[in-house]
């Protein structure tokens, strides 16, 4: 477990590490630069994850399975929101369908932290889940990224997995999303991309998808306007800060 800065949870928990780039909202993903310094201060668990190419670290594509990271959360006493993978994606292709039922065990044992699984592979996401050794746990929330128009259609795969709370992450938000369907969609997240390669983020972008919110009953967080210099962006829209959290009490599976 690592505590965080990420503003919508409380800690991290990678017993994954290690992804592959997939679409333009990989392309200045920060962990692969958080991987190569891991790697570079001798952790085993980074060890050829990542690349340099173009000045640049870039995935591998090579994927860890942390199997002495599954009871870690059991270890916490206090309880915590918590990033699942922060390093990587549970629903990798590489990733075991054994693998992921034992993380799914960990975190049903623990029902006092609320878990956090974010994948831009939900198609894979819904071909695994409906599977008899997954419950729906009160306790896990099932979410996807959504970049920009063109990956739209993991809203439709992520409302056809069974879940206590389905969420959308619009971050990177690097292009409009008009005409996202955000039904069943419980809670969503909006931010701009950091660091020194951050694309920009149009204000427009943002309100529409906060008007979306609206409209569906979903919950809206505004995380960051991003940019080389997030804290002094800051997280402000429209003269206010928005931090909604979905509720059990208001959705079903």
């Amino acid at each position: 477990m690592a505590e965080t800065s990420i503003e919508w949870t409380d800690a991290t928990w990678n017993p994954v590490a290690g992804c592959t780039i997939l679409t333009a909202g990989c392309t200045n993903c920060y962990a692969m630069r958080m991987a190569a310094r891991l790697e570079a201060m001798g952790q085993e668990k980074y060890k050829d994850l990542t690349r340099r190419s173009g000045g640049r670290a870039k995935w591998t594509g090579k994927i860890t399975l942390d199997w002495k990271a599954l009871d870690a959360p059991t270890k916490w006493t206090r309880s915590r929101l918590v990033f699942v993978n922060s390093m990587s994606d549970l629903f990798h292709t590489d990733v075991p369908v054994d693998f992921i039922a034992a993380v799914w065990r960990t975190m049903e044992t623990t029902p006092q932290h609320t878990y956090q699984i974010l994948t831009k592979r939900p198609d894979r996401m819904a071909e695994i889940l409906p599977g008899k050794q997954f419950k729906v746990l009160p306790n896990v929330w099932l979410g996807t990224s959504v970049e920009d128009s063109r990956v739209l259609h993991r809203l439709d795969d992520l409302r056809t997995v069974p879940a206590a709370i389905r969420f959308a992450s619009f971050e990177p938000l690097i292009g409009s999303v008009t005409g996202a369907d955000l039904a069943g969609i419980h809670w969503a997240i909006v931010g701009g991309e950091s660091g020194p390669q951050a694309r920009y983020m149009d204000p427009e972008w943002v309100n529409e998808i906060e008007r979306m919110c609206r409209d569906a009953g979903t919950a809206f967080f505004f995380k960051q306007w991003g940019g080389r210099n997030k804290k002094a962006a800051g997280r402000e829209l429209n003269g206010r800060t928005y931090d909604e959290m979905p509720s059990l009490a208001q959705t079903s599976c």
